[in-house]
Parts: C-alpha cells; sequence; structure tokens
C-alpha cells in the first residue's frame, strides 16, 4: 500500500513503473503493541454479526434503492436528484416530510428513490432554493448467479485487517462489498510484531481474537479465498545492523514465524505472500539472493504448517529484469513458489512488453499481479479523497482495460489496488469512499467480477491499421442470472456452479498517454457478420440496447458469443514464458537452505534501467573481504553433506572452496569464508558476475546459492 509514489510528472506520457510502499502512517491505524484481545462472532452462524443492510449504498438489481440525507440536514433539505457518471439526471423527487426526522427532528429517515437500473450514481440532496447541500453515491449491481469459481482470475486488494483495524463490524461490511464484485480472491495484510511481539509469545492457535483472525473470518464467511501479506520484522529479531524493515538474518525466525501461521489461519487463509515489494527501498532494498534464499524459509515454514497452503513468490516490484529472473533461476527458486507474484503500476498497454522477465522466473507457474492500479491526482481545491468527475469516470474505464490486458499478458489472478479509500499526498486511489460507498470505479470492477468470472484469455484480435483499437477474447461463464444471459443451448457448463461457457470479447478504443490525454479516442469498427453477438453490456453493468456498438469508445464493452464463436477472428495468442521443463536442476524443495549474509552498506542501487528496483552486492577491488555463508537445517532429521564452489568470477579468490557440514534440526552454521577481489575488467559482462555454491546432502537435496558480487570498475 502506498506511503510514496516514485513515478514521472503527471504529465509523462510514456509507461514508468509507480513505486507504492506500504506504510501506514498518518492514514490507517498503527499498531506498537500487540493487537487488542476482541470478542470472536459467535461461531454458529446464526449469531453472526451481518453486514449493514445495503453497506454503502450498494443495492442489487430489483431491490428498492433507498439513501438516508445526513442527520446534519434534518429539516432543511426538501428535495433530490440523481445522476449518472457523465452528470446526466436520471431521477429526481421532493423529501417526503416524514423521511426528515424519526420523532426527534435529528434522525431523517430513508428516503425511496426512483426505480434504478444497474450503475453508479450520485445523489445530491437540495434545500428549498434548489442549493445543493450535500452528496452522496450509490450502486446498483446485477445479481450475481452464483459463487464464483475459486479459479477466477478476478481479485481485489482489501487490507481489511489494517482498514478496519479491531472493529468487527466495518470488517464484515468491506467483506461483504468485496462478495458482491463478483472477485473470488481477496488480498489482506497481517504484522509479524502483533503477532509476536517477543521471540516467546508465538501461538499457531488463536489463544486470543485478533483484528487478523476477525477480518480472516469475515472474509472466509463471504466466500472469499484470502491472501495474506506481511513484511515487517519485529524488533527482537532485526539482524545485527538493526535495520527494522528487512529480512531478519536469522531464517529460522521466519520460518518458526511462518509454520505458526499457516497452522494459526489454516482453512481461513488459502495463499501468503510471505514479504512485500522487498526490491525496493522501503521494504528493505534487497538483493536477489537475499530474496531467493528468504523466499525458501519462508516456504518451508509455511508448508509444514499447512501442507495445502499456496505459497506465492515474495511480491517484487517496479519494472521486472533480467538480471532478476536470472536470480531466482541461478538461485533454484522454483520449488519453493506456488505462485509468482509481483506488482505493476504501469499502464495496462505496457503489460504485455514489460513482463516478459517474470513470465521467464514464473517458470510455467500461475503469475498473479497482487497488486496493481495507476494513481490519480486529487483535486487541489477539493477534499481528502476527492476527484472530478471525469477522472473518476476515466478509473471506472481503466478497470476493465487492466485486468483484460494484464490476463492477455499472462497473468492468471490479478488483484486491483485497493477497495478502501486512501490517499497519499496528492495521489489518489481507492474504489470505495471513507463511508464505504462507491466510485463509478467499483461499479466497474463488478461488471469485471461478472463477466470474466472464471475467465482464460483466448488471446487479442489486431484491427488492421487501428493500434488503438483492444479486441481481447476471452473463454469466460458470465455470473449473471439467466434472464441477464441466454440459454445454454448446447454450450457445455463447466466451474463450481451452472454458469454456461461463453466467450466474451472486451473492446474498447484509447490513446497511449496519462490521465489527462485518456478518454477521447472513438474508431469505427464494423464487427464481422460471422460473429454471433448474444447480448452486451457496458463497463458499468447497464445492457446495451444495440447489442454491437457502432464504435469503439474507452469505455469497455463486453460482447457475450457463444462457446468457441470467437475462433472465427484472427488472435494472437497471450505469450507464454520458460515451461517447468525448462527449471534448473531439481524439481523439489531441499531443507537445506544456504545464505550470504553481508552487511547492508555494501548494497548499492543499480539504476541502469529506469523505473527499475535492483540492489546488488558491491566489494571494493584489491582488497579481502570477510563473506558470512551460513547453512541451515529446516528439516526434522540430521543431515550431512559437502559444500562446494560451482562458478566464480575471473577476478575473485574465494578460500576455502569445500565445506563438511554436519547439521541437526532447525541448526544454523557459520561457514567460515573470505573473498580476495581484483580489479574487474571494464570489458567483462556483467551480468557473468555469479558466485554460486552448490551442496550435496544426499535424499536432503542439492541446496545452491548464486550471488553476484560486484566491483566497480577502476
Amino acid at each position: 500500500m502506498p506511503r510514496s509514489v516514485r513515478r514521472p510528472s503527471p504529465t509523462a506520457v510514456l509507461p514508468a513503473t509507480c513505486v507504492l510502499l506500504l506504510i501506514l502512517a498518518g492514514t490507517m491505524p498503527t499498531a506498537a503493541a500487540p493487537p487488542v484481545a476482541t470478542t470472536a462472532p459467535d461461531a454458529n452462524p446464526a449469531g453472526h454479526v451481518v453486514a449493514s443492510e445495503h453497506v454503502g449504498n450498494v443495492f442489487l438489481q430489483g431491490d428498492q434503492v433507498t439513501v438516508i440525507p445526513p442527520a446534519d440536514m434534518a429539516g432543511v433539505v426538501r428535495s433530490w436528484h440523481v445522476t449518472d457518471e457523465r452528470g446526466t439526471e436520471v431521477a429526481s423527487g421532493s423529501v417526503p416530510p416524514a423521511a426528515l426526522s424519526d420523532g426527534d427532528d435529528s434522525q431523517p429517515s430513508p428516503v425511496a428513490l426512483s426505480a434504478l437500473g444497474p450503475g453508479w450514481y450520485r445523489v445530491d440532496w437540495l434545500d428549498v432554493a434548489g442549493k445543493v447541500l450535500g452528496t452522496t453515491t450509490a450502486a446498483v449491481l446485477v445479481p450475481l448467479a452464483g459463487p464464483p469459481p475459486a479459479d477466477s482470475p478476478v481479485a481485489v486488494d482489501a487490507a481489511i485487517a489494517w482498514f478496519a483495524r479491531d472493529d468487527v463490524r466495518r470488517q464484515i461490511d468491506f467483506a461483504h462489498l468485496a462478495s458482491l464484485t463478483g472477485v473470488a480472491w481477496i488480498r489482506d495484510r497481517l504484522r509479524w510484531r502483533d503477532m509476536q511481539p517477543t521471540a516467546d509469545q508465538l501461538a499457531a492457535e488463536p489463544t486470543h481474537v485478533t483484528t487478523y483472525d476477525t477480518a480472516a473470518d469475515a472474509q472466509h464467511r463471504e466466500g472469499l479465498n484470502v491472501l495474506q501479506v506481511f513484511h515487517d520484522t519485529p524488533p527482537w529479531a532485526v539482524g545485527a545492523d538493526g535495520r527494522r524493515g528487512r529480512f531478519p538474518d536469522d531464517l529460522r525466525h521466519v520460518h518458526r514465524f511462518c509454520r505458526a501461521m499457516a497452522q494459526r489461519f489454516a482453512g481461513r487463509v488459502e495463499a501468503w505472500e510471505p514479504w512485500n515489494e522487498a526490491n525496493v527501498a522501503d521494504f528493505g532494498a534487497h538483493t536477489i539472493d537475499e530474496i531467493c534464499t528468504y523466499q525458501k524459509a519462508a516456504y518451508l515454514g509455511l508448508k509444514a504448517g499447512d501442507p495445502n497452503v499456496t505459497v506465492c513468490w515474495n511480491a517484487t516490484t517496479g519494472v521486472p529484469t533480467d538480471r532478476q529472473t536470472a536470480g531466482v533461476l541461478r538461485n533454484q527458486t522454483t520449488p519453493y513458489f506456488d505462485t509468482f507474484n509481483i506488482h505493476s503500476y504501469d499502464w495496462p498497454t505496457s503489460y504485455e512488453r514489460l513482463w516478459g522477465p517474470v513470465r521467464q522466473a514464473a517458470v510455467g507457474k500461475p503469475l498473479w499481479i497482487t497488486e496493481s492500479d495507476r494513481g490519480m491526482a486529487k483535486p487541489t481545491d477539493g477534499p481528502a479523497g476527492a476527484a472530478t468527475m471525469r477522472g473518476e469516470r476515466l478509473k471506472a474505464e481503466f478497470i476493465a482495460q487492466s485486468y483484460a490486458l494484464s490476463l492477455q499478458a499472462g497473468a492468471a489472478r490479478h488483484f486491483h489496488f485497493v477497495l478502501g479509500q486512501y490517499g497519499e499526498r496528492d495521489v489518489q486511489f481507492g474504489l470505495l469512499h471513507g463511508d464505504l460507498t462507491p466510485r463509478p470505479a467499483y461499479v466497474a470492477l463488478a461488471t469485471v467480477g461478472r463477466m470474466l468470472s472464471g475467465a482464460r484469455c483466448l488471446g487479442r484480435h489486431v484491427v488492421a491499421g487501428q493500434p488503438d483499437a483492444f479486441v481481447i477474447a476471452f473463454s469466460a461463464q458470465p455470473n449473471v442470472p439467466s434472464d441477464n444471459n441466454v440459454p445454454p443451448g448446447n454450450n457445455a457448463a463447466s466451474g463450481d456452479g451452472d454458469a454456461p461457457c461463453r466467450d466474451v470479447l472486451v473492446v474498447w478504443a484509447e490513446r497511449p498517454g496519462d490521465w489527462s490525454e485518456r478518454g477521447n479516442r472513438q474508431i469505427d469498427w464494423p464487427l464481422p457478420d460471422v460473429l454471433p453477438v448474444q447480448w452486451s453490456c457496458d463497463y458499468l453493468g447497464r445492457r446495451l440496447p444495440d447489442t454491437v456498438p457502432s464504435k469503439l469508445t474507452s469505455a469497455p464493452t463486453f460482447l457475450v458469443l457463444p462457446a468457441g464463436a470467437s475462433r472465427a477472428l484472427a488472435l494472437n495468442t497471450p505469450p507464454r514464458g520458460a515451461q517447468p521443463a525448462d527449471a534448473p536442476n531439481g524439481t523439489a524443495p531441499s531443507p537445506v537452505v544456504l545464505q550470504c549474509c553481508l552487511p547492508h552498506d555494501t548494497a548499492g542501487r543499480d539504476e541502469s534501467i529506469p523505473w527499475a528496483w535492483e540492489f546488488e552486492h558491491r566489494l571494493a577491488a584489491a582488497a579481502e573481504h570477510d563473506l558470512p555463508l551460513f547453512v541451515y537445517n529446516f528439516s526434522d532429521e540430521h543431515v550431512s553433506g559437502a559444500i562446494v564452489i560451482e562458478n566464480l568470477p575471473p577476478n575473485y579468490r574465494l578460500t576455502p572452496q569445500r565445506w563438511q557440514v554436519n547439521l541437526a534440526p532447525n541448526q544454523r552454521q557459520r561457514l567460515p569464508a573470505r573473498v580476495h577481489v581484483t580489479a574487474r575488467d571494464a570489458s567483462a559482462p556483467k551480468a557473468e558476475e555469479w558466485l554460486t555454491l552448490r551442496g550435496d546432502f544426499g535424499p536432503a537435496g542439492r541446496p545452491t546459492l548464486a550471488l553476484q558480487l560486484f566491483t566497480p570498475p577502476n
């Protein structure tokens, strides 16, 4: 979650990565002490705290839309009018005198608005002279036909445990609003220091209920699969340099904590990211070998606590690079993650180009984008969290564009950042306002959640001579009631429910550029007659009277076709990265882990690639350096074996060159090592400067450590 945004100026046109840093100072509650025990909701579903009725003024099609005027307007407000996202008035009326108070002239009652169809709405309250006294928003969503399939790619980052810390009611409301969008997965947050304030205070079982327990329960009861992430080291576990916000030096702390958390949340948290953006400065400025080594310890701990949990790569961010991918592969990290996760704050049109290295690093495993958005500047003269109506509309259009192009670029799951109101400095994020009322982008997410439920990208159709036209084809299960769909006919059903498989085209037109340049493109687009479009809707879920739009605009349209019908189009299939057969040696994780623990002040940032975040070890030439190497045994058995040098750059001399190791369970051992560095040949390729150590521990596997000890040329 952002604290600062590193990006070009708002007028920049070229795509650039925004690094958003997850620190909640000032905006969300902090926690210096362990979480306060709260009363857990009743285990009996009938006794559960339930979501507020129509929380956030979010309704389903067919509901009576009722909105309560603000209490401070009682006795003053006389009428209302409703406009859509383009400012077009769609309804208006008077406020009945009886609605202005509940007998004490202070508590207004709900006001029934005119029948409203699917969409987003602004509700203005007016006085007798027609002056606007206040504003709220509302949404009407098409009902879901049923739960989304668990493998649906549409997800959202919500951080419910932090946005509603120790507030069970608000957590339940957040979870309910998330589930109404039709997402199958939701991302939350947890602090290590809250769950283990001292080394001996770590409970695998919930001896007292924390904000993380109540948030997990709320999300689980809504049928959401939870991805949990943490990115802090408690004070008692920090390394020798005392730096908080970095991995602990002793990875046994990580392994133990991950095992306990996987046990505690088994059945309530389906996936874990064991750190967040470790490659950027605000989350540790770690080198790629440090990230890989940490990932191995965390994976082994999480799987020891819950063998069925999904262990994700600790998501990195910034422009992906070939060197980061080389580090993942050379360290043979592939067996230590089930999904490869990244964050991207780039424009969607750059996803496919920029994500090439991560598709290779994933080696055929699912690619999850667990934070993604493009922040928008707030108006300087508006209230906190405000945005212009044009900006709100553009962000709503962006939602479908982002999900469609992410899946087309190879993502298996995409999490928009973020559900709740969040802003930093002059940048606005969030699908909801602070009072949980919706922005247009919330309705846009709900439309994507329905139309791309269970979706698999089939490819992109390139419209000849129109580079700004986007036609992305999916096989999906539109999650809408049968009266909003078409009879299954001879189309087979699949997934968790009875939703029929369809082909869905997501179509729009947009030029590359920043927000100020977006939203103006229009392209004439004659749909090929061979495509039998059955029905269509716009980006806010509204059914279109004309099945096929005559023009493509920046507002995406969803076209529903019979299954297989999009084969009539020439489709560029989604790119594939490296496959499992291409992975370096071994397919099973080794419980023996090798680590290099150089002081952090020896690391520096390589800024040769703009908007990439890469830190590297830097050792001065003509000197000998201590190389702090460690080996761990995370198994329940004694292990013994040898570690040797497999690769050494020509300007390095390492002594000794072999270590014999015997390790008890959960033991950590220092390996004595000195490295002598001579001057680097400035013409030598930097990419080849890898020091690789390989162990052979028989049945316990062949652990690997690969690091770059970069020596600046003379």
